[in-house]
């Protein structure tokens, strides 16, 4: 077993809220959980000011996604296809779980996702040497993920961080994690990096 993500974006554009929240709570995540192999799936909105504003994103069993349950989610219904055709922006991607580090705590409040393209074996070793062990010791910093991406578009690498709040990002501690002399050398070897910062919506069912 790979355990994976499934990681999608969505901006519904010409597609009216309630519209895009019964479409995506009522018939595509369900869907999509009910296929063995997917353990959970999760939304969140965008808190940060940028779009796309909405981030679906599931556990899984890489495997899961070559299986025909799989396929027949994929096949769209004639209400999906409307939907679709009339999102802003539909950015699905895929990822396998390279390292995890802290405890799970249920859905967390808030989840910072953070891809970048630089240089793995330098990346990797920063963040489990320094990054991991000074973010995990602030109250609230709960677990860090991070993977590499097998499908779809973006930076190769994907590390998401779960929280119980922004306001962590005041505290001297994340300061001094996000700031030093390591952590610059390490990310002027980056070539691409997206930070987005979403807060908790609801549990696919």
């Amino acid at each position: 077993m790979t355990d994976g993500l499934l990681y999608v974006l969505s901006e519904p554009g010409a597609v009216g809220e309630d519209e895009f929240h019964d479409w995506y709570d009522g018939e595509h995540a369900p869907a999509r959980v009910a296929v063995p192999g997917v353990r959970s799936g999760y939304r969140y909105r965008a808190i940060d000011g940028a779009t796309p504003s909405w981030l679906a994103w599931y556990e899984l069993d890489l495997a899961a996604l070559a299986t025909p349950e799989y396929a027949a989610v994929r096949r769209r219904s004639a209400r999906e296809q409307s939907v679709v055709e009339r999102l802003e922006t539909l950015d699905r991607r895929v990822y396998e779980l390279t390292a995890e580090y802290g405890e799970r705590t249920g859905p967390a409040p808030v989840l910072v996702a953070v891809a970048l393209t630089g240089d793995e074996a330098a990346l990797a070793e920063w963040y489990r040497e320094e990054h991991v062990p000074l973010l995990l010791e602030l109250p609230g910093w709960h677990r860090i993920r991070r993977y590499r991406r097998v499908e779809g578009a973006g930076p190769d690498l994907l590390a998401l961080h779960e929280i119980s709040g922004v306001e962590l990002f005041d505290e001297p501690g994340y300061r001094h994690a996000t700031g030093t002399p390591w952590r610059d050398r390490v990310m002027a070897t980056v070539t691409a990096r997206e930070r987005r910062v979403f807060r908790y919506h609801n549990t696919a069912r």
